[in-house]
């Protein structure tokens, strides 16, 4: 028979008992404790290490063409970044988070120590959501994501440098993303959602304010026109290794810019290699002296006057004018001109002595009505109003200048506004970048009869003997005018920079266009514009009307000699 324990063994066996009970007391006094009297304070620990607010993003508006072809749209993507003081991984990791992200190690380790005290830092921008999720799959502390939109432009350098584009942002930075950014802007939404402990959402709880998305906007190119504008542009600039160019293809009915393309251009989904100077719509930015082509502006303004009817003649020899110290030259002596004439053959000594014979400001303040000089109504940012000055009547040498060309200073789109009149019967529209429903009301410049006049001796430098014959559309009558202009050096004007221009209008018999071509310093032999310019627009104009379906107004040759016989 076993003997009974010791009396100090079964002390020390109670002691412990009585110490576990203690402890267990404490234990459950404490989750009684905190269940009843700290409740709200745990609820709220739990929440902040769980919960939260995040931002609903909200898509940017479309831009769309005449026909809702997009122009511009916004894609989801998500954008991975870190929080430096949560980031804990080996060397290891580290060197497969750079590869992941195709960041050189050396470069992503200087990011990770210059950041180190912060709590946020972006690793990359606008991934697809399949590429983040591979990066999230390594599981990484500190590593997490963030849905965003990326802009995606269809037309790319097609239609940039009207549509322009955004920033990383999100935020309009040049062109029609810039001008119209409130209103294709989206309002960002805010929702509570669950997050496990790598940051990832796993329920949403509560949506506290809805996302609103952008509107779309409507522009009024036809994107079919801006492709066929932007190949053949590039084509010329290309071919006569010219240093810039600019094309512009107007309504005459509503004013809308069915094409605005410009040479050299750019990439917008591509801005790696991007050169500043590619950025400027040269259409609405850059300026220079019109030459020629303001001559039928020069007629109008006289025979507006009522000294000058159509049959009106003006004696050109001996093929230069005298002005004080300035001589006015013409390529030869064409002797007496009637006004047709003076346009078709571009005499500068005819439009000085008709300029010289009128009030002093009467070529100014048709040019200033027509559009030159002021805005053309776009609203395009960073667009130019060039230059029209007003020259005193003793200033006779730069009035004559001006009646020619030179002197002031216009936009290709300027251009191409101070020739509506003359195919709407005398009627100024403002110009649209954006879709225009139902008709437009215009202002008076001239009279009706002086703008179809001017119209039809602009049909003759198109036709044999000509200085655009060039410009000339197949089955079409065609009118324009031509012009090629010296560009102004640090010493003046110089003798082998010329720009080359040509505006014209389509069809004559009843006018739907207006297209205005520029070629800044074409090189080589051919600089003229009735060489240079008038060829692309004639291609151009060509394909707008086959495209727009505008029916023929000139009958195949052999038919018209046919009835001719009979």
């Amino acid at each position: 028979m076993s003997a009974a324990p010791s009396l100090p063994y079964t002390w020390r066996l109670r002691l412990i008992l009585v110490l576990l009970l203690a402890m267990a007391a404490v234990v459950v006094s404490r989750i009684v404790y905190l269940h009843l009297l700290e409740d709200e304070f745990l609820q709220g620990q739990g929440d902040a290490r769980s919960l939260r607010v995040v931002e609903i993003p909200a898509h940017r508006g479309m831009i769309l063409d005449r026909h809702g072809e997009p122009l511009a749209v916004s894609a989801p993507v998500e954008s991975l970044w870190l929080n430096p003081q949560e980031f804990d991984a080996t060397t290891e990791q580290q060197r497969r988070l750079a590869r992941a992200l195709d960041l050189p190690f050396v470069r992503f380790k200087s990011q990770l120590e210059r950041n180190a005290d912060k709590q946020f830092l972006y690793l990359r921008r606008h991934m697809t959501p399949q590429e983040a999720e591979r990066v999230l799959a390594m599981r990484l502390p500190g590593v997490y994501s963030q849905s965003e939109y990326k802009r995606y432009y269809p037309a790319a350098e097609v239609a940039t440098h009207l549509v322009g584009f955004t920033n990383l942002d999100g935020k309009g930075q040049e062109g029609m993303e810039l001008a119209y950014d409130d209103w294709l802007r989206g309002e960002s939404g805010r929702k509570r959602v669950l997050k496990d402990r790598l940051g990832r959402t796993i329920k949403d709880i509560q949506a506290i304010s809805d996302a609103h998305p952008g509107k779309d906007i409507t522009l009024s190119i036809d994107l079919r026109l801006q492709y066929l504008a932007y190949r053949e542009l590039k084509a010329a600039v290309q071919q006569h290794r010219a240093k810039s160019g600019s094309l512009v293809v107007l309504d005459v009915r509503s004013g809308e810019v069915l094409a605005m393309v410009n040479q050299p251009s750019y990439n917008p989904n591509d801005r790696s290699t991007l050169e500043v100077a590619h950025l400027r719509n040269r259409a609405t930015t850059d300026t220079f002296e019109p030459g020629s082509t303001v001559k039928p502006l020069t007629v109008a303004a006289a025979m507006a006057s009522g000294r000058y009817s159509a049959s009106s003649e003006v004696n050109t020899s001996p093929g230069y004018l005298r002005i004080r110290n300035a001589t006015i030259r013409d390529h030869r002596d064409y002797g007496v001109l009637d006004l047709a004439h003076i346009i078709s053959k571009s005499s500068n000594v005819g439009a000085s002595k008709l300029a010289l014979s009128l009030e002093e400001d009467a070529v100014r303040n048709l040019f200033f009505n027509a559009g030159l000089g002021q805005a053309t109504g776009t609203g395009f940012p960073g667009e130019r109003v060039g230059t029209l000055p007003h020259f005193s009547p003793k200033r006779t040498v730069e009035r004559a200048a001006m009646s020619y060309g030179y002197g002031l200073a216009v936009t290709p789109l300027q251009l191409a506004q101070a020739y509506l009149p003359f195919a709407t019967g005398g009627l100024k529209r403002p110009l649209s970048l954006l879709k225009v429903e139902g008709p437009v009301a215009g202002e008076r410049i001239m009279p009706t009869r002086v703008a179809g006049d001017v119209l039809r001796m602009m049909e003759g430098v198109t036709l044999k003997g000509g200085t655009g014959t060039r410009a000339q559309v197949p089955a079409f009558r065609v009118a324009g005018k031509t012009g090629t202009s010296h560009k102004v050096g640090s010493n003046g004007y110089e003798d082998d920079q010329y720009v080359a221009v040509f505006a014209g209008i389509a069809p004559v018999e009843n006018p739907r266009f207006v297209a205005v071509v520029m070629i800044d310093e074409p090189q080589g032999e051919k600089y003229y514009g009735g060489e240079v310019a008038a060829p692309v627009f004639s291609r151009v104009m060509a394909g707008t009307l086959r495209l727009m379906n505008v029916a023929p107004d000139k009958m195949p040759a052999p038919l018209e000699q046919q009835l001719a016989w009979n």
